[in-house]
């Protein structure tokens, strides 16, 4: 299975925000008005600024390597697949940055839609796996024992609200396996989320809330979720989350410009962890390259390998999510199709295939199918944001836009297939 049908199949709720028409309210002491998220949004947030060091890291150009004209699956007027050139196909999704990079060279970068690869641009949930590298760094730096730690350890706040918070671990966070009761739905302007995203003294709603559910025994995405996280790092380290960014990542990775963290307000000054992080393509794509190096940056181990393989390897038990990062799937094909008569059936044909990790699945027909993981991963936000990862291409790729007709099949498999 291609990665856009992957992500049709998961219908993950962050991905489904532009087909209900987002649409939230922003409060103010003027009232209620309207606003529909854009990459531009953190114009209108206070923020925590990241600054870059003196020293800055350039990729390598990657010579004559053009691949503006190579063809890919887009749609026609009449929505009909056709093939398209790359950069056609770009300047017609609503695009704005498109970078890849192959072997730490930069293979294609370009910008449209009026914008520049000096612009800063709201990656949305992509912020969610970069809060996951900064709980690792934590981790090393020793301001965090474990992820084992109950959250209230870190944010006695809690300990006033609901007992199951006493229960709550960080690695329940990290997995999206908080069970709280909170409805990712983007639709209504009274609804949890937009209070979330537009509201103010985040810690204070996350006090007030309850649980679905034991602390990690379901796995829901949930925005909620990540906004404690950044809490608790920032409860932990004593520090802003864009300050500890700039220090643990910004600095070390000599990002090229400046970048910014969105902020629930001016008095509380905690950070939008799940979806607040503001910066360019080009730098978003070292992070990428951060991952694929398994932690290592220019000769030096930036963080511990280990994290990265636990926030890369397949859980199969988690829908492939982990430590607020994606693995990518696929659905496994024999020459006479992806059925098999039982699953025992699939697990001997599994045993014969290069994949380590899979899940067998009994489909509606009573037949079963295999959903299988390579070892591609990725981060993912609203509007089609991708920071897309691939190991043994060696390649990273990032989209940011506003939303379109993005085939993220085509960002991904078939693009990096092709190369």
């Amino acid at each position: 299975m291609k990665f856009n049908s992957y992500i049709k199949s998961k219908q993950r709720t962050i991905c489904a925000l532009g087909s209900i028409g987002l649409a939230v309210a922003l409060l103010s002491s003027c009232g209620i008005f309207y606003k529909y998220p854009t990459i531009n949004d953190y114009t209108q947030f206070p923020y925590t600024a990241i600054h870059h060091g003196d020293s800055i890291y350039h990729f390598k150009p990657c010579g004559n390597n053009d691949i503006s004209q190579l063809l890919v699956r887009g749609q026609g007027r009449d929505r009909d697949t056709v093939d398209l050139p790359l950069d056609t196909y770009l300047q017609s999704t609503r695009t704005a940055a498109f970078v890849v990079i192959r072997n730490d060279s930069v293979l294609f970068e370009k910008y449209y839609n009026g914008y520049n690869r000096n612009q800063l641009m709201n990656v949305f949930s992509i912020s969610k796996s970069v809060t996951s590298l900064l709980t690792g760094l934590a981790i090393e730096d020793g301001y965090i024992q474990s992820v084992t730690d109950p959250v209230t350890k870190y944010v006695p706040e809690l300990l006033s609200g609901d007992a199951k918070f006493q229960r709550l671990t960080i690695e329940d966070l990290l997995n999206m396996r908080s069970g709280l009761k909170f409805n990712e739905n983007y639709g209504s302007r009274f609804s949890k989320m937009a209070k979330l995203y537009y509201g103010k003294n985040q810690l204070g709603q996350i006090k007030k809330m309850k649980f679905a559910h034991e602390p990690g025994s379901v796995y829901e995405y949930q925005s909620v979720t990540t906004a404690l996280l950044g809490i608790v790092l920032e409860k932990a380290t004593g520090k802003e989350l864009g300050k500890y960014l700039e220090e643990k990542i910004w600095i070390p990775l000599g990002m090229e410009h400046d970048a910014t963290w969105s902020l629930d307000d001016e008095k509380h000054r905690s950070a939008k962890a799940y979806q607040g992080l503001n910066l360019t393509a080009i730098d978003l794509a070292k992070i990428g390259q951060l991952y694929l190096n398994k932690g290592k940056w220019n000769g030096k181990q930036i963080i511990n390998p280990d994290w990265i393989k636990k926030s890369t390897t397949p859980n199969v038990n988690n829908e492939g999510y982990q430590y607020q990062w994606y693995s990518m799937d696929e659905w496994y094909y024999t020459k006479d199709g992806p059925y098999f008569p039982d699953s025992i059936s699939a697990e001997k044909a599994m045993q014969q295939t290069k994949y380590d990790y899979y899940d067998i699945k009994k489909q509606r027909n009573g037949k079963w199918c295999v959903l299988a993981y390579t070892n591609a991963f990725y981060a993912m936000g609203y509007m089609k944001q991708v920071l897309y990862v691939d190991p043994d291409k060696k390649v990273v790729v990032v989209r940011i836009g506003e939303i379109g007709d993005v085939e993220l099949g085509f960002i991904a498999d078939e693009l990096v297939n092709k190369l």
